[in-house]
Parts: structure tokens; sequence; C-alpha cells
């Protein structure tokens, strides 16, 4: 099982829709993310800052994530929630979302 911690920015006008549409998510969303291994998924916000947690239990993090991509009602999701969002200072140049090295874990 593979841990990651994600950040992005929200935009202030849009936290109460991002909020909203994340109360009643896409059946078809949550099965794509159930079937490319991801569970114990949430999304914390504080202030103008969303911070995602999900597990990996795959075998195969990079191609589930790619098959992921591919997934139309999933990219259909990413064109509204996107537009709610910014990259965080020290993002990747061409993402959104910015991996949270873990510094520490105890079971």
């Amino acid at each position: 099982m593979i841990r990651k911690a994600v950040a992005v920015g929200i935009k202030p006008d849009q936290i109460e829709e991002y909020e909203r549409i994340h109360a009643d998510v896409w059946p078809e969303v949550l099965d794509n993310i159930r079937r490319h291994h991801i569970t114990n998924y949430s999304i914390f916000r504080m202030g103008t800052t969303l911070f995602g947690y999900y597990e990996y239990v795959g075998n195969d993090f990079e191609a589930d994530m790619a098959d992921m991509r591919l997934d139309l009602k999933n990219q259909e999701w990413w064109a509204i929630t996107d537009n709610m969002q910014f990259p965080l200072p020290g993002a990747v140049e061409g993402e959104t979302w910015m991996e949270i090295p873990e510094v520490f874990h105890t079971d």
C-alpha cells in the first residue's frame, strides 16, 4: 500500500460550490477511483488550501493513474473542479495538485 498526500489552492469564490459538488460526487467518479485501487480517499480544506489523502492498494500506480485519466466521466468532473483550483507554489509545471512528502507515519 502506498500513502499519498497532495495539495492545491481553491479559489475563494469557488469554495462553496466545490464543497457542494463534493457532498454528492458522481457515482461514475467514485467507481473510477475504486477501480484504480484508490481507497481511504479524503479531501480537507484549510482556508484556500485543499489537502488530499488516499491510499493506493494496486500493483502499478503509474499505469492505474494513466488509465484513470482516460475515463471520460472523470475528465468531465476534472474540467469542472480544475477551474475552481490553482497550483500552489512549488507545484510541478502543468500540474494542479502537488504531492506532499511524508515525513512521519506510525500505525
